[in-house]
């Protein structure tokens, strides 16, 4: 399982503490994504994984059970394990979200995860403004302040951005609300990859200030405000997310 918020981090380049398992797991599924190894192709044997990533047949075996699981893969007898169609991945699984943020940009799916983040979060804000509570307000604005104190580092600040996100979906109170953190996670660390490149201009402040604006509407109960903010945060990381294109 990912930790949400690694994603943001990796930004600055710190590795991640990883253990073999999730090491492999990762050199596969990014391998899978980013088209290392291509959709319809057999993996290599056991052997030969097991000497590449230098891990034990178990540890290997359960890397590509959780592959399986993901939908990535598919072992077949006498075949070998064969990587699926992207129609089987489960994309709403942060891990294999997060392993498109190393892939060629690719606009359709860009398209597709705005759209996605849309629906998700603005009913996440309405229903907000109906369930909140003063600890959520009080956590909202922890990280508004933490937003502040970020003094322009990008990693700082989307992690803070990220944990606001995250909380308005735990105030949703809606289980499958929260499904939308991964989604949420891959854009805004594609926006930021962005202002890495080009600068981030006046998009630090302004995400800041709109957000800001969002947790004083749920504060409020007005929901009307909050789900048409909402929209104006995600455009903001939208046209960031577009440029890479």
């Amino acid at each position: 399982m990912i930790e949400a918020g690694s994603l943001i981090r990796s930004l600055s380049g710190r590795p991640a503490a990883r253990n073999f398992h999730t090491f492999v797991i990762n050199e596969i599924g990014q391998g899978i994504v980013t088209g290392k190894y291509p959709v319809g192709s057999i993996l290599a044997s056991d052997a030969v994984m097991m000497e590449t990533y230098g891990v034990s047949r178990t540890v290997l075996r359960e890397a590509l059970k959780t592959l399986e699981a993901k939908g990535l893969v598919e072992a077949r007898p006498k075949v070998g394990t064969r990587v699926s169609l992207p129609s089987r991945w489960s994309f709403f699984d942060p891990q294999v979200l997060s392993w498109h943020f190393y892939a060629e940009p690719d606009r359709h799916f860009y398209e597709s995860l705005f759209d996605i983040r849309r629906a998700l979060e603005t009913r996440a804000a309405a229903l907000a403004t109906q369930r909140r509570t003063a600890e959520n307000i009080r956590v909202m604005k922890y990280w508004l302040h933490q937003m502040e104190s970020a003094g322009g580092d990008l990693e700082n600040h989307g992690v803070a951005a990220l944990e606001i996100h995250r909380t308005i979906a735990e105030t949703s109170g809606s289980p499958l609300l929260r499904s939308v953190t991964g989604i949420v996670e891959l854009t805004l660390a594609l926006a930021l990859k962005q202002c890495l490149a080009t600068g981030p201009g006046d998009y630090l402040s302004t995400t800041l200030e709109a957000l800001t604006r969002l947790v004083a509407a749920i504060g409020s109960a007005d929901a009307a405000t909050a789900t048409d903010i909402v929209t104006e945060v995600i455009d903001l990381d939208e046209n960031r997310v577009m440029a890479l294109l």
